[in-house]
Protein backbone atom coordinates (compact mmCIF):
# COMPACT_ATOMS: atom_id res chain seq x y z
CA UNK A 1 0.00 0.00 0.00
CA UNK A 2 1.44 3.47 -1.10
CA UNK A 3 1.63 5.99 1.10
CA UNK A 4 -0.13 9.46 0.55
CA UNK A 5 3.08 12.06 1.32
CA UNK A 6 0.56 15.28 0.91
CA UNK A 7 -1.13 13.17 4.11
CA UNK A 8 1.93 11.22 6.19
CA UNK A 9 5.11 13.61 5.61
CA UNK A 10 7.55 13.76 8.16
CA UNK A 11 10.79 16.09 7.06
CA UNK A 12 14.28 14.96 8.53
CA UNK A 13 17.17 17.90 8.79
CA UNK A 14 20.25 16.66 9.86
CA UNK A 15 23.51 18.90 11.14
CA UNK A 16 26.63 16.93 12.35
CA UNK A 17 29.79 18.01 14.70
CA UNK A 18 32.58 16.82 15.35
CA UNK A 19 33.22 16.51 19.00
CA UNK A 20 37.04 16.81 19.49
CA UNK A 21 37.48 16.85 23.41
CA UNK A 22 35.41 13.93 23.67
CA UNK A 23 37.80 12.29 21.07
CA UNK A 24 41.28 10.41 21.06
CA UNK A 25 42.66 9.67 17.55
CA UNK A 26 45.40 7.84 19.17
CA UNK A 27 42.83 5.64 20.63
CA UNK A 28 40.86 5.20 16.94
CA UNK A 29 38.15 7.13 18.81
CA UNK A 30 36.17 9.43 17.44
CA UNK A 31 32.72 11.01 18.82
CA UNK A 32 30.23 12.63 16.92
CA UNK A 33 27.20 14.79 17.88
CA UNK A 34 23.99 15.09 15.40
CA UNK A 35 21.61 17.17 15.73
CA UNK A 36 17.90 16.50 13.98
CA UNK A 37 15.16 17.83 13.20
CA UNK A 38 11.91 16.17 12.45
CA UNK A 39 9.02 18.22 10.66
CA UNK A 40 5.59 16.98 10.03
CA UNK A 41 4.92 18.75 6.85
CA UNK A 42 1.65 16.05 6.16
CA UNK A 43 -1.92 17.18 7.48
CA UNK A 44 -2.30 14.65 10.16
CA UNK A 45 -0.44 14.56 13.42
CA UNK A 46 1.76 11.68 14.41
CA UNK A 47 3.98 10.32 16.87
CA UNK A 48 7.66 8.50 16.21
CA UNK A 49 7.26 5.67 17.86
CA UNK A 50 11.04 3.77 17.05
CA UNK A 51 14.32 4.68 15.02
CA UNK A 52 16.63 2.62 13.32
CA UNK A 53 20.31 3.18 12.55
CA UNK A 54 22.93 2.14 10.54
CA UNK A 55 26.22 3.88 11.39
CA UNK A 56 29.06 2.45 8.98
CA UNK A 57 32.98 3.65 9.57
CA UNK A 58 35.63 4.41 6.67
CA UNK A 59 36.53 0.59 6.92
CA UNK A 60 33.27 -0.90 6.52
CA UNK A 61 32.51 -1.62 9.82
CA UNK A 62 28.66 -1.64 10.40
CA UNK A 63 26.48 -0.88 13.49
CA UNK A 64 22.85 -0.99 13.67
CA UNK A 65 20.80 0.64 16.67
CA UNK A 66 17.04 0.29 16.93
CA UNK A 67 15.40 1.02 20.17
CA UNK A 68 12.29 3.41 20.79
CA UNK A 69 11.34 6.89 20.45
CA UNK A 70 14.44 9.04 20.54
CA UNK A 71 16.31 10.36 23.05
CA UNK A 72 13.78 8.79 25.68
CA UNK A 73 10.55 10.78 23.80
CA UNK A 74 8.11 9.62 21.47
CA UNK A 75 7.35 13.02 20.53
CA UNK A 76 3.64 13.60 18.77
CA UNK A 77 3.67 16.07 16.38
CA UNK A 78 0.97 18.17 14.78
CA UNK A 79 1.12 19.70 11.49
CA UNK A 80 3.53 21.77 11.31
CA UNK A 81 4.96 21.21 13.99
CA UNK A 82 8.88 20.20 14.62
CA UNK A 83 11.03 18.74 17.47
CA UNK A 84 15.01 19.00 17.65
CA UNK A 85 17.16 16.77 19.31
CA UNK A 86 20.69 15.85 19.88
CA UNK A 87 22.55 12.50 20.13
CA UNK A 88 26.12 11.56 19.59
CA UNK A 89 28.12 8.38 18.32
CA UNK A 90 31.60 7.05 18.79
CA UNK A 91 33.54 5.91 15.28
CA UNK A 92 36.81 3.84 14.72
CA UNK A 93 37.51 6.17 11.62
CA UNK A 94 37.39 9.95 10.95
CA UNK A 95 34.98 9.55 8.48
CA UNK A 96 31.53 7.57 8.77
CA UNK A 97 28.02 7.84 7.74
CA UNK A 98 25.02 7.25 9.30
CA UNK A 99 21.07 6.34 7.68
CA UNK A 100 17.75 5.13 8.76
CA UNK A 101 14.56 5.56 9.47
CA UNK A 102 12.10 6.04 12.20
CA UNK A 103 8.79 4.72 12.39
CA UNK A 104 5.57 6.44 12.99
CA UNK A 105 2.23 6.29 13.91
CA UNK A 106 -0.63 8.58 12.58
CA UNK A 107 -3.69 9.65 14.48
CA UNK A 108 -5.85 7.84 12.04
CA UNK A 109 -3.90 4.80 12.60
CA UNK A 110 -1.98 4.23 9.67
CA UNK A 111 1.71 2.92 10.75
CA UNK A 112 4.26 4.68 8.32
CA UNK A 113 8.25 4.96 8.22
CA UNK A 114 9.96 7.57 7.30
CA UNK A 115 13.45 7.38 5.85
CA UNK A 116 16.69 9.17 6.56
CA UNK A 117 19.08 9.93 4.08
CA UNK A 118 22.72 9.15 4.42
CA UNK A 119 24.83 11.63 6.21
CA UNK A 120 28.60 11.98 6.37
CA UNK A 121 30.31 12.36 9.95
CA UNK A 122 33.84 13.64 9.41
CA UNK A 123 36.16 15.30 11.63
CA UNK A 124 37.61 18.46 9.71
CA UNK A 125 39.64 19.10 7.02
CA UNK A 126 39.08 15.18 6.22
CA UNK A 127 36.46 15.53 3.04
CA UNK A 128 36.75 18.61 1.06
Amino acid sequence: MAIDTRIYNIKVDVQTQYIAEQSDPEDERYVFAYTITIRNEGSVPAKLLTRHWIITNANGKTQEVRGEGVVGEQPHLKPGEGFRYTSGTVLETPVGSMQGSYQMVADDGVKFYTKIAPFTLSTPHTIH
